[in-house]
């Protein structure tokens, strides 16, 4: 149950994220698969592009699916997560002046990548 809860907590940052700022999966679903889950990047990429399969990913996630690094039952569970944050970061978006969405776009990508840059 943690578990999903996570994988569902992913989908509805990614979901929010994604409204709010445009951005794609790459960004948002596959470093917090890799960071909260332990999950190998391959299999985090692979289960990424499982969540925006239809009609984005089909062919990536294929050639994942054939090696091995895909996990549909996390990709649906983000999907959902993502298919109702998407909504709520919209609606926030609409709110907020273009200076504002800018700086918070670029302080989000600094921690993001900070983050990843001091995991082991």
């Amino acid at each position: 149950m943690t578990m999903t809860l996570i994988y569902v907590g992913i989908g509805l940052a990614a979901g929010v994220l994604s409204g709010l700022f445009g951005i794609g999966a790459g960004i948002v679903i596959v470093p917090m698969l890799i960071l909260f889950t332990r999950m190998a990047p391959l299999t985090a990429t692979g289960t990424s592009l499982g969540t925006l399969l239809m009609p984005v990913g089909i062919l990536g996630a294929y050639q994942y699916y054939r090696a091995g690094h895909i996990n549909f039952k996390v990709s649906l569970m983000v999907a959902l997560g993502v298919f109702i944050g998407a909504y709520f970061g919209a609606k926030l978006a609409v709110g907020l002046d273009p200076l504002t969405m800018k700086r918070s776009f670029a302080v989000f990508l600094v921690l993001v990548a900070v983050r990843l840059c001091t995991s082991a």
